[in-house]
Parts: C-alpha cells; sequence; structure tokens
C-alpha cells in the first residue's frame, strides 16, 4: 500500500481519447477545482508504409484543451510504448507543459541505444524529458496532488499515476476480461510484473483505473475504465487470488506465442527521445530498422 494519503473525494475529470490503429487511450485529465490539466500517453499517428507522421489524434485533444480555455501543465508518458509513437514534444510546442516519464527511462535508452546502434549524441541520461519521476514521488496538476508509484514488469520504467480518485496504469494492467501486459521485452519480468499489479491491487477498491490499452476481447466495445475492486474479482490473469507462481508460469508461456508490435521499431526510437524523431546526419528525420536485433 502507498505511504501517500489518498484524496478519494479529488473526483478528477476525464476525457478518453482512442486510437483505433494502435488500441491505445490517452486521456485529458482536469483538475475539478482549476483549469489546468495533464495528457497521459498521447499518440503521434504514423503510416508505416508509407512513412508519413500526422497529428490527428494530438490535434483532437489540443482541441479540447483550447476550447475550455484549460491550462496543461503536464505531458505524462506511463512508459516507454513499443506500440504506439508519443505526440508529447508536438503537443508541448502548442501549450506548453512538462513531458514527464519514469527514471528508469536511462536504462531503455541504454539497451536500445545500443540495438539502435545509436553514436554517442544520442543521450542517455533521460535528458530529453523534463521530469524523471522516482517511486513515491508527488507532483500537482493545478490544486489536484499527484503521486506516483513504480510498477516494472512490463519494461523497467513503468509507473502508475494516481491523481485524486483515479490512477493511470499504463500497461500494467488490462480491462479484467484482457488480463496484463506482455513481460517478455529487454528488461520485462513476469514476477515483477505481478508484484507491481499487487501495488495497484492495493488502492482503495474504489479508485478507477484507467487503461493504455484495449483490444475487445470476445468482440465486446472497447472499454479503458474499472475500478480496483473490478480487478480483484475478476482479472483473469490477476484476479480471484491467483497466486504469484500461476501468473508467471502462465504469462511466460502467453508472451512465447505473441508477435513482435507491429510499430515496436518506431516507437522505441522515438518514444526513448521524449517523442522526438530522430535525424540522420543531413538533420533529416530517418528511423533505422535493426536486423535480428530485437
Amino acid at each position: 500500500m502507498t505511504d501517500h494519503p489518498i484524496d478519494m473525494s479529488v473526483h478528477p475529470d476525464i476525457t478518453a481519447y482512442f486510437d483505433p490503429e494502435t488500441n491505445t487511450i490517452s486521456y485529458v485529465v482536469r483538475d475539478p477545482g482549476s483549469t489546468s490539466c495533464a495528457i497521459i500517453d498521447s499518440v503521434m499517428d504514423i503510416d508505416y508504409a508509407a512513412g508519413r507522421i500526422t497529428y490527428d489524434h494530438a490535434d483532437a485533444m489540443i482541441a479540447e484543451i483550447e476550447g475550455k480555455g484549460l491550462q496543461l501543465e503536464w505531458i505524462i508518458e506511463t512508459h516507454v510504448h513499443a506500440d504506439h509513437l508519443s505526440a508529447a514534444p508536438y503537443i508541448q510546442q502548442r501549450l506548453g507543459g512538462k513531458i514527464g516519464v519514469g527514471e528508469k527511462i536511462m536504462e531503455i535508452q541504454e539497451t536500445f541505444g545500443k540495438i539502435f546502434n545509436e553514436g554517442t549524441e544520442f543521450q542517455r541520461d533521460g535528458s530529453q524529458f523534463d521530469r524523471l519521476f522516482t517511486d513515491g514521488d508527488t507532483y500537482s496538476v493545478g490544486d489536484m496532488q499527484c503521486f506516483v508509484i513504480y510498477t516494472p514488469g512490463h519494461t523497467p520504467a513503468c509507473m502508475t499515476h494516481v491523481m485524486g480518485d483515479a490512477a493511470f496504469v499504463g500497461d500494467t494492467l488490462f480491462m479484467p476480461d484482457g488480463g496484463s501486459a506482455r513481460a517478455d521485452f529487454p528488461g520485462g519480468d513476469a514476477g515483477v510484473l505481478y508484484d507491481s499489479i499487487q501495488k495497484v491491487l492495493s488502492l482503495p477498491d474504489k479508485m478507477r483505473l484507467f487503461m493504455c490499452h484495449d483490444y475487445g476481447p470476445n468482440g465486446r466495445d472497447i472499454q479503458w475504465e474499472t475500478t480496483v475492486a473490478e480487478e480483484k474479482a475478476h482479472n483473469i490473469h490477476v484476479g480471484g487470488g491467483k497466486t504469484r507462481e500461476e501468473f508467471i508460469k502462465f504469462r511466460t508461456e502467453r508472451d512465447k506465442t505473441l508477435a513482435m508490435p507491429k510499430l515496436i521499431i518506431p516507437s522505441l526510437q522515438v518514444n526513448m527521445r521524449a517523442g522526438e524523431v530522430p535525424t540522420d546526419k543531413d538533420g533529416k528525420p530517418m528511423l533505422k530498422v535493426p536486423l535480428n536485433g530485437l
């Protein structure tokens, strides 16, 4: 259980934006007591086959923030995503705000800096971000006090962000009928993921949980909000008192059957740079495709 006091009376106003191309849910989170807001896990659109990036998804969030006269204070990444590209720099250029991620981003940068054969000009110290969060760190969105819980396992840099009665869990958990995220990426660990999930499930039963992804299992409509109580009771991977050993066995066997995300190569190159697209020696935006590297 977290040592931070949790004020369940603070009920942030949350607008979700679903991206059907990557099954990602981004959020605009407004402090109920002011005009301040945050964005969680933004998406930059990419037509990978054509090598073209656009910003329709981000523009929709920007339009809401500008239309309601809100002040963007934070652009949060719950982790370094392997399945979509962040639009954080584009949003920051338009609206301001600080870009924040977990401090273990440095491990991601070190690992994938080698895989993508990045030179010494690629800084591996997290300096591309405005704030590197550590476990238990606090920050504010307007008058709303927020804090972070270190929840690794899917990646080494995963963090859960708690804002009032809402927690944004990244890929640590899916909806109850979706289970949990894979743990076989570099630095992932099924046992560590189980432990992180228990941290999330130790939050108050009525805490609202917001997912980063949903795939509509068994053909149901896309969903992204549930509660701690629902996850504890019904999550198909960890609910109902499933043990750590049961989870590790299931998760390890399941992960062996999964293909790599189709956007993992562009996503990692961009997201480990806080959403900036890498360039070649002439300054032109350019992505690499490492062969047999992942």
